[in-house]
């Protein structure tokens, strides 16, 4: 039952907000809540006049402010009728949560990344569209209308690395109060790592911040209605995540058994320093001609042979075209670690806490010692201690147990560390060591005084009396009772939306990718718009040629949409006037379409001749020949200049000069009265045309002659039936119904 806003003080005054966040294994709705910015403002007032809106989970208390439906959106890019059923609990259990009386002001967001990227365009198009009807047909949510995003506007789409990067930075320093005070305070950079990619995002100090045009515009508004402005740098390495990572060391690991051990090497197994030792795991890998071949691959347990071997994955020697680069040739501006500190989540977390219990500040020579212990333990030791640890039911700590800086247990894991986790643990470890060292240049700090401690916090402790300020790096989760996701910062930004801007000459907020001008020549984030666009399409191609006077920025419109459509508009209109006349006749031809019958099948019908056989279908079109010769010349028009002209076959018959000729009965067409329904027929006797009827008998000249003055002189002026062929070659003769026997001479 969805609660009612009468009888809970928690909910009066306050706002909510849905992401849905559809990923490759799974969709996570989470549910979102602030109190309304004016009251807050009423009646806290100079308090919070330079702060952001609380952003709160959706619900009081409990979990279920969070639900998962799985396999991941993309699963149904072949199958969009699924989708209805796919997200039908999700959308049951948000409105559930949130009173039917603020459904309609509630801003849903169905944001997809990593699954949705991979599909064709044409998939990506048929489930967001599929996805869209659904939601604006199963809830009154608030949706945006049709726009260049899609047929859901920004509520349904699907958003960049870069746009993930963002979103997670404005979390972090919204967590962290980066963002409230007057002045303005240093942010921290954000770092993220999943199986696929890793992004870093951060706000360049004002004396590295050269290339203005790769940074992003992060626009915000506090309670009291000020914006603050900050620019960042946000970018992705594709493929540098832990698991695809994984992939391309065991490919490089195999190779070099192969080039120089496989001759030497007594067994089929090959070494792998980054498994714990004794482990044995199968690897398959794809070859050129579709196949795959198993490898078998057993452990040795060196870390510091782990770091050698995984560092190489950086590709730090690729061409870097704009320097500086940090890894892989991707260009990052200049990092002053004297004043910028990072926060990593997600991967960084996981291998720094869940086997370590290292999460927090960091400290290399820790988190080294930790990682080289772990490696180095036989797998089979490993496997009974997580048996004992699952048994046990063991909370908390999962790495090293330290009392007075001594080390008191070890490898005592949490109930979630499973099997998998713990045997790329060792590979994780030395690849998270890598990207912060030597590929990001975080420095591997160590006291020159000499610190004997390893412990995260009495280090951040000793680096602030010595005036070091923060830990460069820390690993985070959650802090307070809200996890570090990219959805809270999409959250923070939509309730900052709503507040009031101080002037009103303020733009209006938008998100980062939506702030970057249309101009911008190679902007840092391109949308992902599997629809058709025309508008952006144009802009891309043609605002970098126009000059700033005529620009979409400085007219407040888009001359290149209008002077585009002006020129659709006059193509179409100049088709339509050339076909006017077959289009006229067409109409006609539509509206009459009931009283119509096959001419030559009308008059056969009604002289009792078998009617021909209807035309094939494949030579049949549902176009009338008038509109379609048109169509023809059109089409030929342009190769008929390339292509000799043939001299067409003369058509027309002349009067024979034999004296005893054939006279054959020709089937006239009918007349059609559409006035009063009635159709009269005229049987005509044309001269020299045998294969045109079935009937012909022999007459001698002056009874055709005869006949042809007859037929001439019967025909009434009033008639509306003409013939198409030459009166003066082709003399017929009307016979009416009652009198229309052929006549034979005598014998």
């Amino acid at each position: 039952m969805p609660p009612t806003t009468s009888s809970n003080s928690w909910l009066t005054a306050r706002r909510f907000g849905i992401v849905i966040d559809a990923g490759s294994s799974g969709s996570r709705l989470q549910i979102y809540s602030w109190e309304d910015p004016d009251v807050v403002l009423s009646e806290q007032g100079d308090d919070v006049w330079d702060k952001l809106p609380k952003v709160e989970k959706g619900v009081q208390e409990g979990d279920d402010w969070i639900m998962k439906a799985e396999p991941g959106l993309s699963t149904f890019a072949d199958n969009s009728e699924g989708v209805h059923e796919y997200l039908a609990p999700l959308l049951k259990h948000a409105r559930s949560q949130i009173p039917p009386s603020l459904e309609s002001e509630t801003p849903l967001f169905l944001l997809a990344t990593a699954g949705m990227r991979l599909l064709t365009p044409v998939q990506q198009a048929r489930v967001l569209s599929a996805t869209c009807k659904y939601l604006k047909s199963a809830s009154s949510f608030r949706i945006d209308d049709e726009s260049k995003d899609g047929p859901c506007g920004s509520s349904v789409r699907i958003i960049t690395g870069e746009e993930e990067g963002l979103y997670g930075w404005i979390a972090v320093n919204y967590l962290m109060d980066g963002f409230y005070g007057k002045d303005k305070k240093t942010t921290y950079g954000f770092l993220d790592m999943g199986g696929a990619s890793t992004q870093i995002a951060f706000e360049p100090s004002d004396t590295l911040s050269g290339d203005k045009e790769n940074l992003v515009d992060v626009r915000l508004r506090l309670l009291g209605g000020d914006e603050v402005n900050h620019s960042v740098f946000v970018t992705t390495w594709l493929g540098y995540g832990t698991n695809q990572a994984r992939e391309r060391y065991v490919a490089k690991t195999v190779e070099h058994f192969k080039e120089t051990l496989l001759e030497t090497s007594e067994s089929s197994f090959i070494p792998d320093p980054c498994l714990p030792k004794d482990l044995i795991l199968s690897e398959t890998l794809p070859q050129i001609d579709g196949s795959h071949s198993i490898h078998r691959l057993t452990g040795t347990g060196s870390f510091t042979q782990c770091l050698d071997r995984t560092a190489s994955l950086l590709n730090k020697n690729a061409p870097c075209n704009t320097a500086p680069c940090l890894f892989d040739g991707v260009h990052v501006p200049a990092i002053n670690f004297a004043s910028s500190h990072f926060i990593g989540v997600s991967e960084y977390w996981y291998s720094s806490e869940h086997v370590f219990g290292l999460g927090g500040p960091y400290d290399y020579v820790q988190y080294e010692r930790a990682a080289t212990q772990f490696c180095g333990r036989d797998w089979s030791g490993i496997v009974s201690q997580h048996e004992l640890s699952t048994a046990q039911g063991i909370r908390g700590g999962d790495g090293e147990v330290m009392e007075n800086g001594e080390i008191m247990e070890v490898g005592k894991w949490g109930k979630n560390v499973e099997l998998p986790r713990l045997q790329m643990q060792c590979f994780k470890a030395a690849w998270i060591a890598n990207v912060l060292h030597e590929g990001i240049g975080i420095p591997r700090i160590v006291d020159p005084e000499g610190n004997s401690t390893t412990v995260g916090e009495q280090v951040a402790h000793q680096a602030e009396v010595k005036g070091l300020g923060r830990p460069v790096f820390q690993s985070v989760d959650s802090i307070g009772d809200i996890a570090i996701s990219w959805t809270l910062g999409k959250m923070v930004l939509e309730a900052s939306k709503e507040i009031k801007p101080s002037s009103s000459s303020s733009r209006p907020l938008a998100d980062p990718i939506d702030d970057i001008p249309a101009s911008t020549p190679n902007p840092p984030i391109k949308p992902i718009r599997p629809f058709w666009d025309l508008d952006q399409l144009l802009e891309e191609h043609v605002s970098p040629h126009l000059p700033a006077s005529l620009t979409r920025e400085s007219l407040g419109f888009s001359p290149i949409t209008i002077l585009s459509y002006a020129i659709i508009l006059i193509v179409v209109s100049c088709i339509v006037f050339r076909l006017r006349h077959p289009l006229r006749v067409a109409r006609r031809r539509l509206l009459r379409g009931s009283f119509k019958r096959d001419l030559h099948g009308a008059y056969a019908m009604e002289e009792g001749i078998a009617t021909p056989r209807p035309p094939s279908p494949s030579n049949s079109s549902f176009l009338p020949p008038s509109l379609l010769r048109p169509l023809r010349r059109l089409v030929s028009s342009s190769t008929s200049s390339s292509r000799p002209r043939l001299t067409p076959i003369s058509t027309s018959l002349h009067p024979p000069s034999i004296r005893h000729t054939q006279a054959s009965v020709l089937s006239p067409p009918p007349y059609h009265n559409a006035s009063d329904g009635f159709s009269t027929s005229t049987s005509t006797s044309h001269p020299h045309s045998r294969a045109s009827s079935p009937i012909a008998a022999t007459a001698p000249d002056d009874t055709i002659m005869t006949s042809s003055r007859s037929s001439i002189s019967s025909i009434n002026p009033r008639s509306r039936n003409s013939s198409h062929m030459n009166l003066t070659l082709f003399p017929r003769q009307t016979l009416s119904r009652a009198n229309s026997i052929l006549q034979l001479p005598d014998e």
